[in-house]
């Protein structure tokens, strides 16, 4: 059931920029709680965590990954923020190690007022990745709330552009992009981020809502960038870039409902009225 929201209802959302500690589930827990509310008592709907966010990233071995991951929604970490979301009446994107029928997933639990609501895995892995965990198998869902059509990414999802124009043509109008972004070969130490261009150029192209949740700090020698931004259906930021090093918490206020105008470029363009589906097809 398509859940209808008010097409000039805004929305608080929040992306949350902290530094997880490699295999420390309940201190990350503990740190995200106390995040969570904060983002959540100044008035936020919609927060986004980083990728891994329980777990931290860089493992050294597929055996150190398995006693981190767990299950969702059943292990302690999905049941810890399902059971948050539910007690401040918000919505939460987080990323999380998953293990599922035997194997793992750089995975992402979706959750709200009324518990659990769904989860996206990781499509595209990025560099060690590959040893540890399984290439993502449940598509990229869309999920229906009373905030609007939020759909999910995770990190290198967000370098095709496939993943925004797929998700935008199954209707969403919000992309939570948990991340751990780190430096691109070649790019200039002061230049903006890759992942920053490339996001303000999907939410452009695809007329779409993009808030992106970055982790800090440097973990067993891999930096990672911050600079966590939300974007609007516009392409341009409307809160962040975050710094690049620091913890930090990103506020910005959007219309989900919006979409649809903001995608009207002027009186005879539209960005996806315009598609000539008569040569590239759907």
């Amino acid at each position: 059931m398509t859940l209808k929201t008010d097409e000039t209802e805004t929305v608080t959302i929040a992306c949350i920029q902290f530094e997880p500690i490699i295999g420390a589930v309940e201190e990350n827990l503990a740190a995200i709680e106390a995040r969570v509310r904060t983002a959540a008592a100044q008035g936020a709907r919609l927060i986004v965590l980083p990728e891994l966010a329980d777990s931290g990233y860089v493992f050294d071995s597929s055996e150190e990954l398995a006693a981190l991951a767990q299950p969702i929604p059943e292990g302690r970490s999905a049941r810890k923020l399902c059971a948050l979301a539910q007690e401040l009446g918000v919505y939460l994107v987080a990323g999380l190690a998953e293990a599922a029928n035997e194997a793992f997933y750089n995975a992402a639990i979706f959750c709200g007022p009324e518990g659990y609501i769904g989860t996206y895995r990781k499509l595209h892995l990025w560099n060690r990745e590959n040893l540890f965990f399984a290439k993502g198998n449940l598509g990229l869902p869309v999920f229906d709330t009373p905030l609007g059509r939020i759909g999910i990414a995770i990190c290198y999802d967000g370098w095709f552009p496939e993943t925004f124009r797929q998700l935008a043509m199954q209707g969403a109008e919000v992309v939570c992009v948990p991340t751990n972004w780190v430096p691109m070969p070649d790019q200039p130490a002061e230049a903006e981020a890759m992942s920053n261009i490339l996001h303000k150029a999907a939410a452009h192209s695809n007329g779409i809502f993009i808030a992106c949740a970055d982790r800090v700090g440097t973990e067993r020698g891999q930096p990672f960038i911050g600079q966590s931004l939300i974007i609007d259906a516009t392409g341009w930021p409307l809160a962040g870039p975050a710094g690049r090093t620091g913890e930090e918490i990103l506020y910005a206020t959007i219309t989900p409902k919006a979409v649809p105008q903001k995608r009207k470029l002027n009186a005879f363009n539209d960005i996806f009225g315009d598609r000539r589906r008569d040569v590239y097809g759907d």
